[in-house]
């Protein structure tokens, strides 16, 4: 593991346990989920779904048969149109508890990739109503407890190497 996180979240007065891990390496067979931290034209790549009015990654769980890395660039497709991207591996990470809209009552483990799309082809009509792109960070994160951490262990572990 190379950092935790943990915190309470309150939901209608109950308390709710929310553990953020990353780690290094996990067993493949682990990873459910891939969410991409993209950027193009040097600004951030945000998602809204057509059912909300909050701001995401693209991201998206794993089918049967296929790998993660094939999962992260088919959700960065369906989720944003993008045509031409570079992915580059971050960490693995997981989460465990309630993160203010999923109660996941074991350690959901996902992969987290940098994204650098250079080229956009028409969204596809799916679930993501449009894209933006910002300078800055969303107020209204759909997932607010767990997105920006993984915003913030992503610059970190891409400023460390050199790679931003």
């Amino acid at each position: 593991m190379l950092y935790g996180m943990k915190g309470i979240l309150t939901d209608g007065g109950n308390k709710f346990m929310l553990e953020i891990k990353f780690y290094e390496e996990a067993d493949d067979s682990l990873l459910k989920l891939a969410v991409i931290i993209a950027r193009s034209e040097g600004k951030w790549v945000f998602c809204k779904h057509k059912e909300r009015d909050t701001y995401e990654f693209p991201s998206g769980h794993r089918e049967e048969g296929e790998d993660i890395l094939a999962t992260a660039k088919r959700e960065l497709y369906e989720e944003t149109g993008a045509l031409e991207y570079s992915l580059k591996p971050v960490c693995i990470y997981s989460v465990n508890g309630f993160d203010g809209i999923v109660r996941n009552d074991e350690e959901t483990y996902g992969m987290l990739y940098f994204g650098d799309i250079s080229r956009f082809g028409e969204m596809p009509d799916f679930e993501m109503e449009k894209i933006e792109l910002s300078e800055r960070l969303p107020e209204h994160w759909t997932y607010q407890e767990v997105q920006p951490r993984l915003m913030e262990k992503a610059i970190s572990v891409l400023f460390q190497n050199g790679k931003i």
